[in-house]
């Protein structure tokens, strides 16, 4: 064999294992995509049967609009009429402004916790008491508090928040070389040097940790809050679609709330996933 031929066998394979990486990873992905749509499928597939059974029993066939069909159908006319959009707007902004509030508070708490002994000690019995406590057990105080019942579900949202982000940023905290604050403080680094440039950079990840699990909180607070009170939201649209009896209309906001969920959920975990420690 000559050299010509030689050389021109390893152009050859070494140009093989650039399609053969991107086979492995579009096969990755294809597969992943399989598992997504098939686990939809067997729910779906789930929820048909649940709807015939109602649908053909005689005491349960008046809510046969529960059923996956009717549901799917009531969606054009709810888009049409601006229902999604407007629940979805209204309950995203409370939702987003109680986590911004949880943001805010939580943060700069963890970071005590995890630094300060002293406050970590007399703030643990206090916290964990009103910790366990129900959020939705705050809205008679809530309502007599705030003037709007708007601002009443944000506070009961940034409650119901804040702890993950707080114990999600005291236990990042906590994991961190406490030699690399005593190089800063030999370097001369001040309080706030010590803040932007080693404390949240090395527990981002963990605080991102707490905001997704504060969300997933934060959201499931949030509608049964607008069940009362208020005349907007998924929480609302839901209860006013019950007083109605319009099942269809019922289920696809309970659909909606799903699937606004996730997507919040996948983005978090996303986010998490980009601002790794280790990345």
């Amino acid at each position: 064999m000559s050299n010509g031929d030689a050389k021109t066998e390893l152009i050859d394979a070494g140009a093989g294992g650039v399609p053969s990486s991107q086979q492995s990873l579009a096969k990755s992905f294809g597969l992943s995509l399989f598992y997504w749509a098939a686990g939809l499928f067997i729910l779906f597939v789930l929820w048909w049967i649940g709807g015939y059974l109602i649908e053909i029993n005689p005491n349960t066939t008046n809510f046969k609009d529960f059923g996956p069909i009717p549901t799917f159908k009531a969606f054009p006319e709810l888009w049409g009429e601006g229902k999604i959009q407007a629940a979805v707007y209204t309950s995203g902004g409370r939702l987003g402004a109680g986590l911004l509030i949880a943001i805010i508070v939580g943060i700069p708490i963890g970071i005590l916790l995890g630094r300060s002994k002293v406050f970590r000690d007399l703030s643990n019995s206090p916290f964990q008491l009103i910790r366990m406590i129900s959020p939705l057990s705050w809205e008679p105080i809530a309502v007599i508090v705030f003037a709007t019942w708007n601002g009443a579900i944000v506070f009961l949202i940034a409650i119901a928040a804040v702890w993950p982000i707080v114990f999600a940023t005291a236990a990042g905290l906590a994991k961190v070389d406490p030699a690399w604050f005593k190089v800063a403080k030999n370097l001369g680094a001040k309080p706030w040097h010590m803040v932007t440039q080693i404390i949240l950079p090395a527990i981002m990840f963990d605080i991102l940790t707490g905001v997704r699990l504060a969300l997933g909180v934060g959201w499931i607070v949030l509608v049964p809050a607008e069940f009362l009170g208020v005349t907007s939201g998924l929480g609302y649209s839901i209860a006013d679609a019950r007083e109605t009896l319009s099942y269809d209309h019922l289920t696809a906001m309970v659909l909606v709330i799903g699937i606004m969920g996730y997507i919040l959920d996948s983005s978090c975990a996303m986010l998490i996933k980009k601002y790794s420690w280790h990345h």
